[in-house]
């Protein structure tokens, strides 16, 4: 059973997560230019605003209340804003926190994959041009994994200023997709040209694998 206790002022748990964040960013996203470290600190910045509420200071949930005059309770599974929306129309916040919990876990899951599987690879080819494993599916697996995870943390825990950075750093990550191909094209113009016009830029199109188990005949 969920507890009903005081579920904030845990600074060490905070610390704690942050730290874990900035361990992953630096391990597998790459930081090695100027725009890839600002865009990596705009992200540590998401992770550090979403663990500071979640396990510090309710601060979404206190504008909630002073704004709206919305009476949420400062327990764990009430944080869950979007289980909390659910009551709303009928449905337990018990069954609400799970819901959101499954999806967003889930979620977090194939984000951290993708990232892991997308490191690996790249590690691996030291410096050549990848096109084969998850880089046969999408041409930047590691971003959408980005893009899984803080959406994931969205469902999972919304707070006003995580929504706000949300839509700034997929920006960022998508333009600094553009500028990687940029720079890839002038290394590999003829494969990677080949290579655009058969992969997704993030998300696999789920048509084309469709004709393709159709047509096996077919060329990639």
């Amino acid at each position: 059973m969920l507890s009903d206790d005081y579920a904030y002022g845990n600074w060490i748990i905070v610390v704690s997560l942050i730290a874990l964040a900035l361990f992953f960013i630096t391990k597998y996203i790459p930081l090695r230019t100027r725009f890839e470290k600002r865009t990596g600190g705009v992200l540590l910045a998401f992770f550090t605003a979403l663990f500071a509420e979640m396990y510090g200071i309710p601060l979404t949930i206190y504008l909630l209340s002073s704004f709206f005059g919305v009476q949420i309770p400062f327990t764990h599974q009430y944080g869950h804003l979007l289980a909390y929306a659910f009551t709303f129309i009928g449905i337990p916040i018990l069954y609400g926190w799970i819901f959101v919990m499954a999806v967003s876990t889930i979620m977090l899951l194939i984000g951290i994959g993708l990232i892991i599987k997308g490191w690996k690879a790249v590690y691996h080819a030291k410096g050549s041009m990848v096109t084969t494993g998850i880089y046969a599916k999408i041409r930047h697996p590691q971003y959408t994994g980005i893009f899984i995870i803080i959406t994931a943390f969205i469902i999972q825990w919304p707070t006003l200023i995580t929504l706000i950075m949300y839509p700034f750093l997929v920006v960022m990550y998508y333009r600094l997709a553009l500028r990687e191909e940029k720079e890839v094209m002038l290394r590999f113009p003829a494969r990677y040209s080949a290579y655009q016009r058969k992969t997704p830029m993030f998300f696999p199109s789920l048509l084309k694998q469709k004709i393709r188990r159709r047509l096996p005949n077919a060329k990639a």
